[in-house]
């Protein structure tokens, strides 16, 4: 705020320069300022990177005048909230009702008060300030509680992690798989975030599954395999309904990423759009990490051939636009399987602190042979 580094700046804005020059002699001993005498100007400087605290605005202008020039700042959320106090002869009642209506804090008449001009400039600049600030308390606030939920979802995602007896990087790598898919699928960066943030909670259900059947060495047997497909709802009821994004992202995350998309999935056999985007978008990011990496009861397979898999899953397991997405990010996706690869030990970064949480190895039904056969054998 310039307000807090210095003297505050007023734009003047009248047509006439006698009109500007009284004005600053009145004002310029206590604040910065600056004059237009046109609209287009004044709508320059206001929407410069230095726009001014406050706008001193003749009405009748030729071109452009005032009351648009009003309008056109009310209109631009960057620039609505600098107080616009009109300066004019015009002084019926009914001029100074459209220009309150019209979005001016104050109304001041011509010829002018010296004492009325500082004082009026004096009490909406202080206001100025004091809404800027309390905007500023308010940012910060949000930003705390944004922090926090994340670390309630990161601090759940560990403690899944506990009931599995996986270690590695995948929540990292395929939240970020994640976040570039949903990016080249044209999602704007504020949801994809929210996709980053939430994607770690996709199997907090697991904490809900007996160890006799999460930790099995064996084959699952029918009974423990309709067990182990309720963890995503207990994934849903553990984190709940919330009207927050983080956390009710978080929930239907944890409820549909293994949904597929010809209505195959579980836990609800939703089919196509049915099955949000989210836990489609998860879905890929999930399997495509499963496949390529390396885990006790199964070996890496080839890129290609989990690229062939996915493919060949699209229309199926697989929403296809979002395999396309995936195509698209893939040269990104392949930076990232590098950066936090396993073998370059457990990368928490500030963005997670958390280790994988990872249940595809007692789920083998519609995977690749290869990575089953350990498992099975």
């Amino acid at each position: 705020m310039s307000s807090l580094l210095g003297k505050q700046n007023i734009l003047v804005v009248d047509d006439t320069p006698e009109n500007i020059d009284l004005l600053s002699e009145i004002l310029r001993d206590d604040y910065r300022i600056r004059v237009a005498t046109s609209g287009e100007k004044a709508l320059q400087i206001a929407c410069s990177d230095e726009p001014p605290d406050l706008i001193l605005l003749d009405i009748m202008m030729p071109g452009m005048n005032g009351l648009e020039i009003c309008r056109r700042l009310k209109a631009n959320p960057d620039r609505r909230r600098i107080p616009i106090i009109f300066v004019t002869a015009m002084s019926s009642t009914a001029d100074e009702e459209l220009g309150l209506a019209t979005g001016a804090v104050d109304y001041i008449t011509k010829p002018i008060s010296p004492p009325i001009v500082k004082a009026r400039v004096r009490t909406h600049l202080a206001l100025y300030d004091q809404s800027r600030e309390l905007e500023y308390m308010v940012r910060q606030r949000t930003v705390e509680l944004m922090t926090t939920r994340q670390q309630i979802i990161r601090r759940l995602g560990r403690a899944a992690e506990f009931k599995d007896n996986e270690t590695g990087n995948h929540v990292l790598r395929m939240s970020h798989y994640a976040r570039l898919i949903a990016e080249a699928h044209g999602l704007g960066p504020e949801a994809a975030d929210v996709i980053f943030n939430t994607a770690p909670m996709h199997d907090i259900g697991k904490i809900g599954i007996p160890d006799s059947i999460l930790l099995k060495p064996g084959k699952l047997d029918a009974e423990e395999w309709k067990i182990m497909h309720q963890h995503p709802l207990m994934g849903a009821e553990i984190i709940g309904k919330h009207d927050n994004e983080l956390l009710e992202t978080s929930r239907i995350i944890a409820l549909t990423h293994h949904e597929k998309w010809d209505g195959s999935g579980y836990p609800r056999g939703l089919k196509g759009e049915n099955i949000p985007l989210e836990g489609r978008i998860v879905a890929i990011a999930d399997v495509f990490d499963a496949l390529v990496s390396v885990r006790p009861y199964k070996a890496a397979i080839p890129l290609e051939t989990a690229l062939q898999y996915l493919d060949e899953q699209a229309g199926r397991h697989f929403d296809p636009q979002l395999i396309a997405a995936f195509r698209r990010a893939l040269p990104e996706i392949l930076r990232i399987k590098e950066i936090y690869a396993d073998e370059n030990g457990a990368l928490t970064d500030l963005e997670f602190h958390i280790k994988e949480i990872f249940d595809h190895r007692n789920d083998p039904a519609g995977y690749p042979e290869v990575l089953t056969r350990t498992r099975d054998a």
